[in-house]
């Protein structure tokens, strides 16, 4: 077969790795050979497959940024030697993971696919199937001019390729696990895999690819809801070390017009604490300014989300942070697309 691809599977653990001892029913983690036995039908795809596993593998909810720099060195190490990357991943933070990644690889130029499954991969009516084989064709596609279709960290899930700095997980139970709220998939799939290519990034510097591995996590998630207390978000933002906030606020990005509020977020702006204002809402953006109930958040210093989601907020800021100790730069990048994450009209 002339001119095969070649795709690199890195195992990091979750559901798609697990196995059912049939004795007991119960739930084990299964090691790469184990888990591709399962799909004798990658054989088919013309395809050269190779893979890398975590040792041991992790549950997802067990994840850190540890993870992600391993994942994103190997990826360095073998960026050279594989077309494309498949990342298997657990569910429950597959969207964080796959955001962190989008910013830690620079100038990539291949794709980085991560996906996983509902079922284990040895269950009868598990997802897992469909969902490897179709990532592994995604990684592995190119145009007419060899180049790759979809050069960037992506995540599918089902029928689904959504950008990874893009993507939330929406439900515990069904296949379609995952969507991409704000922003258009960048393929779907079904008889043929049909592209977005409009939606699609492809790198334009002819900079070399580089890894980022700081990261820095002095990070708080401060969800407003009605009734919360003052003492509550002094407590928050008197977290020693504390560098950033995430603001989940309500809407367009609204807060309670409380003074208390207004000060303790005006004091911790003062203080150097970059705090960022995205939407509890699953759809839509953060329009700061709009409504009466936000203007104080304006004065306070809060920078404004846009229509990021929580996990690309939370990794962006992790990666910002790690790079630089320049509040203002930090302010000014948080607002602005590094990796198509970001919607500003």
């Amino acid at each position: 077969m002339k001119n095969e691809s070649s795709v690199l599977l890195i195992f990091t653990g979750g559901t798609i790795s697990m196995g059912e001892n049939p004795a007991t029913q119960s739930l084990s983690p299964l090691d790469s050979a184990q888990v591709l036995s399962f799909i004798p039908e990658l054989k088919m795809l013309h395809v050269n497959i190779a893979s890398i596993s975590f040792n041991p593998l992790i549950d997802s909810s067990d994840i850190q940024p540890e993870s992600w720099v391993r994942i994103a060195e190997i990826i360095r190490g073998h960026y050279d030697s594989y077309d494309g990357f498949v990342v298997l991943h657990g569910t429950d933070t597959m969207a964080y993971s796959a955001s962190a990644l989008s910013f830690m690889l620079e100038n990539l130029t291949k794709p980085v696919i991560f996906t996983g499954s509902q079922l284990p991969v040895g269950v009868l009516r598990s997802d897992a199937k469909e969902n490897l084989i179709t990532a592994i064709e995604l990684a592995a596609a190119k145009n007419e001019d060899g180049e790759a279709m979809v050069p960037e960290v992506c995540l599918f899930f089902e029928d689904k390729l959504m950008r990874g700095n893009r993507s939330t997980k929406r439900n515990t139970e069904a296949f379609n696990a995952f969507a991409s709220f704000n922003y258009p998939e960048l393929a779907k799939t079904g008889v043929h895999i049909r592209y977005a290519s409009s939606y699609i990034h492809h790198e334009k510097t002819k900079q070399p690819f580089s890894i980022q591995k700081k990261l820095d996590t002095n990070i708080a998630i401060l969800k407003i809801f009605p009734g919360i207390t003052e003492a509550t978000v002094k407590a928050i933002l008197s977290i020693t070390g504390l560098r950033a906030v995430v603001l989940e606020s309500f809407g367009a990005g609204n807060a309670p017009r409380v003074e208390w509020l207004f000060k303790l977020l005006k004091n911790a702006n003062d203080k150097g604490i970059v705090i960022v204002n995205v939407t509890q809402c699953r759809s839509g953006s953060v329009e700061m300014g709009r409504y009466e109930t936000s203007i104080n958040l304006q004065k306070a210093g809060v920078v404004s989300g846009y229509d990021m989601t929580l996990e690309a907020t939370v990794t962006k800021l992790m990666y910002l942070l790690g790079q630089t100790n320049n509040v203002k730069e930090i302010r000014t990048q948080i607002s602005i697309p590094l990796r198509g994450e970001i919607t500003i009209d």
